[in-house]
């Protein structure tokens, strides 16, 4: 890291070999990261993708899902708030616009916490907001984000 910049880089590789038709090149590849596991991929099913495998739209509202939690947990730790259970359970809306392209209109976060005792309840609750303010990811992006989060205590 220098000034505060991260750099990532990574390897995707196409699995096929020959594009001379639409309708039956291979969609499926790979993506590699050093020292990290390799992850198979393909267009999603309405793009003549693999339906069973994960699709760039896929990962797109896992990273915000992810970036949203590590955020909320973060400043959960820094106010000593103890979640025992976190899951979100995200969607996203990509727009087709016609002429081939198309772009996300929207993704809904749906994170429900469960903290230790209902003490610091209200701050719970009130910290997925400033956490979506310091995710990266959704500081990136230029489309809706909603965060429709529900915390209880155990």
């Amino acid at each position: 890291m220098q000034d505060g910049k991260h750099s990532y880089e990574l390897n995707l590789i196409w699995d096929g070999d020959n594009t001379t038709d639409y309708a039956t090149y291979t969609r499926q590849h790979r993506l590699r990261i050093e020292r990290k596991p390799e992850v198979r991929l393909s267009a999603d099913a309405a793009f003549r993708g693999d339906a069973g495998t994960h699709n760039p739209e896929d990962l797109l509202v896992a990273a915000l899902s992810s970036c949203h939690m590590l955020s909320y947990l973060a400043l959960c730790a820094k106010y000593r708030i103890n979640v025992v259970s976190y899951e979100d359970q995200a969607s996203g809306v990509m727009q087709e616009d016609g002429k081939g392209g198309g772009r996300f209109e929207r993704v809904v976060l749906r994170p429900r916490v469960t903290i230790a005792g209902a003490s610091q309840l209200a701050r719970a609750e009130e910290l997925h907001h400033r956490a979506h303010e310091l995710c990266f990811i959704a500081n990136s992006c230029n489309f809706e984000i909603e965060v429709a989060a529900v915390v209880r205590a155990s």
